[in-house]
């Protein structure tokens, strides 16, 4: 039997690197809002029972009124307010959730080419395991430099993978990491970390090229040329 999945999408980001376009989440694809090609595909995977959205505070009534209700996304049932850091909004929607679920997923708000085959790989290797994120392997030399620009080491990037959402945990362990995170003040980019921390291991699952985030402008570019399929399967 499929556990219960609850998806966590955090799209409190104020777009600062978009260089005063708007807000990257509220921005469109093919006419799409970023945000609604996020959660299409979470709304069609079938053990994801609930999502719980999380934006800036000023933004709740236009995120149910513009982007959940308009295109059908029935499933999100929450829309809180967001905090200053990802992990803050990833919290304050974590602790909206009323009927803890067996997993929890949090997938950016912005990685509007997740595929449905993927979300699901994550939420299998999760049951499994109890922690598995999205990632890709890297294939370029990689170096560690120092603030004076000067190269101290060539990493083995066999070791090394770029890290994507969704990222699904157990429910358990990603309340305790957030609890913990919050009292001893941890500062990370990704839960997966707040999972580390924590002790608990977490596990890889192969992404895809296309799970791109949508920071910059020239994101933009690419994203069209990925939604209009200008660009080769790998």
């Amino acid at each position: 039997m499929s556990k219960s999945v609850v998806a966590i999408v955090p799209a409190a980001g104020q777009g600062t690197r978009m260089g005063g376009t708007g807000r990257k989440q509220y921005l469109t694809l093919g006419g799409v809002p970023l945000l609604v090609l996020s959660l299409k595909v979470l709304q069609r995977i079938e053990s994801i029972r609930e999502i719980i959205l999380s934006v800036p505070d000023n933004d709740r009534d236009y995120c149910w009124r513009d982007i959940v209700r308009p295109f059908g996304l029935e499933k999100v049932t929450q829309i809180v307010a967001g905090g200053q850091r990802r992990q803050d909004s990833v919290r304050h929607a974590l602790y909206a959730i009323s009927n803890p679920p067996d997993l929890v997923m949090v997938h950016d708000g912005v990685r509007p080419f997740i595929d449905d085959d993927i979300v699901k790989k994550n939420i299998s290797c999760a049951e499994q395991t109890g922690a598995a994120v999205v990632a890709m392997p890297i294939h370029d030399t990689v170096k560690r430099v120092d603030a004076q620009q000067v190269i101290q080491e060539t990493l083995n990037r066999e070791e090394l993978w770029h890290i994507q959402t969704p990222q699904t945990f157990r429910y358990d362990w990603l309340l305790e990491a957030h609890q913990q995170g919050l009292q001893e003040n941890w500062d990370v980019t990704d839960d997966a970390a707040l999972i580390e921390k924590k002790g608990y291991p977490v596990s890889v699952v192969e992404g895809s090229c296309f799970n791109i985030k949508i920071t910059k402008p020239d994101d933009l570019i690419f994203g069209e040329a990925i939604l209009n399929r200008e660009i080769p399967n790998p």
